[in-house]
């Protein structure tokens, strides 16, 4: 039988990483996060976003190195719970990322399509045909072996990593400290709606630090992976949240928040006020590339997760399938392509980013956060190539951060996620009876 091949090295691995978590997000966020917060005091919402990443990063680390097999959170669940819990969670996580992956695909074709429009005058039904076609030549770029793909990535992050390091040059040497730091009189008026806000806005650049795991999802094909998986999560953490950090500063200190604020095409704006409008056209390319590499990276992970379920028989088994010559789950990046495809035609971006962090926080993040700690106490002679310094801090940090978001979003976003968690579970439900009388049956 065809296996997974371990092909990528460390430099891959954060490769990977990295280019999953700067992709269109952060372009697209900036004015969402400057409007909510209402000033320079946005930076709050980055600081935020980057410590909840690390905090999760120490559970993703440890839960990595000791189970470096595809699926990442599906196998993570499993061997947390137990038979019986476990295969229902991960059942769950499943079913939400049959729905929620898709919807991370959408949002970065559609925000790539609407940058875009920077440069060609496109329709909205143009536009969709942009965001869909993109999907679609993503499924091709993806469909060959993880060896060739590692070393794609590593030229895709030279270019993302220098195309941000350009803009943080170019902010810091036409920096104007007043305008970056011109709070409004009630910035830091610690009441009530303030944290709302910040929960709000923390829910757009949590979205932008998404990827930090997708290390995780590719257990199976990381080279020594009890080391390759920690190091590659934390550098991709401190690389991006300093860039990130620095970005969002430095932009404030060339466009005023107030006109920042409302910008639908936040850098290129950016760029053409210092260089120009050729210049500024040149830097949407790239980010348009970057949206691109984000993509690529997603999909990647994401396909081995429901591949990884049908291999263990808790999912359809056609995704268990591996391409006969170049060893990858070609079902599943095909159905997870199509389902994406027909998300960047049906949604706004707005909605799909919102959406996707509230899905995945029950089921997931505080549940993997959940089990570890729990795992700690149950096992006191735990082995684990990984450990976290300072435990349960961290993992309990996290968990109170990532309900101060779930909280802190609009009702119809918790509802919707609580609904997909009730829908899975009835159809899990149903398949275990199913499956329990073809038993007795046979």
């Amino acid at each position: 039988m065809s296996k997974l091949i371990r092909g990528l090295n460390f430099s891959q691995a954060t490769s990977l990483n990295m280019i999953d978590m700067v992709g269109i997000g952060p372009f697209v966020t900036i004015p969402f996060i400057i409007h909510t917060m209402g000033g320079p005091q946005c930076i709050l919402a980055w600081l935020l976003g980057a410590l909840l990443s690390f905090m999760d990063a120490f559970v993703w680390s440890e839960l990595g190195a000791k189970w470096p097999q595809a699926g990442g959170s599906y196998v993570f669940l499993q061997k947390l719970y137990g038979k019986k819990y476990g295969r229902m969670l991960s059942f769950l996580f499943v079913w939400q990322t049959s729905i929620q992956a898709p919807l991370v695909v959408a949002s970065g074709s559609i925000g790539f399509a609407q940058y875009l429009t920077y440069l060609l005058p496109l329709t909205d039904i143009e536009q969709k045909m942009v965001s869909g076609s993109l999907v679609l030549l993503l499924v091709w770029i993806l469909y060959r072996n993880i060896k060739t793909l590692g070393k794609l990535s590593v030229i895709m992050w030279v270019v993302v990593g220098s195309t941000i390091l350009w803009l943080i040059a170019s902010a810091f040497t036409h920096f104007d400290a007043q305008m970056a730091f011109s709070f409004p009189a009630d910035a830091f008026d610690l009441k009530p709606m303030f944290f709302v806000a910040l929960g709000q806005a923390s829910v757009k650049s949590i979205y932008s630090y998404l990827g930090y795991y997708n290390v995780c999802h590719l257990g199976g094909e990381i080279i020594n992976p009890q080391k390759n998986i920690p190091r590659s999560i934390f550098i991709s953490i401190a690389g991006i949240a300093a860039l990130y950090i620095s970005m969002q500063i430095g932009i404030l200190g060339v466009i005023p928040w107030q006109e920042a604020q409302n910008s639908t095409f936040i850098v290129s704006a950016f760029f053409e006020k210092l260089y120009g409008h050729a210049t500024a056209q040149f830097a949407t390319g790239l980010i348009l590339f970057i949206a691109i590499t984000s993509l690529f990276a997603v999909m990647l992970g994401y396909s081995r997760v429901p591949y990884a379920a049908a291999r263990d028989g808790n999912f359809f088994k056609v995704f268990a399938k591996l391409h006969p010559t170049k060893n990858f789950p070609y079902i599943s990046l095909l159905v997870l392509g199509g389902l994406a495809f027909c998300f960047s035609l049906l949604f706004k971006l707005k909605d799909v980013i919102t959406a996707i962090i509230v899905m995945r926080i029950l089921v997931q993040f505080i549940s993997q956060s959940v089990g570890l700690i729990a795992l700690h106490y149950r096992s006191k002679k735990l082995r684990l190539p990984y450990k976290m310094p300072l435990f349960p801090i961290p993992a309990i940090l996290g968990i109170f951060v990532w309900l101060f978001v779930f909280l802190s979003s609009d009702w119809q976003y918790i509802v919707g996620a609580l609904g997909i968690i009730v829908s899975g579970l009835i159809l899990y439900f149903i398949k275990e009876h199913y499956t329990k009388t073809m038993s007795i049956n046979n």
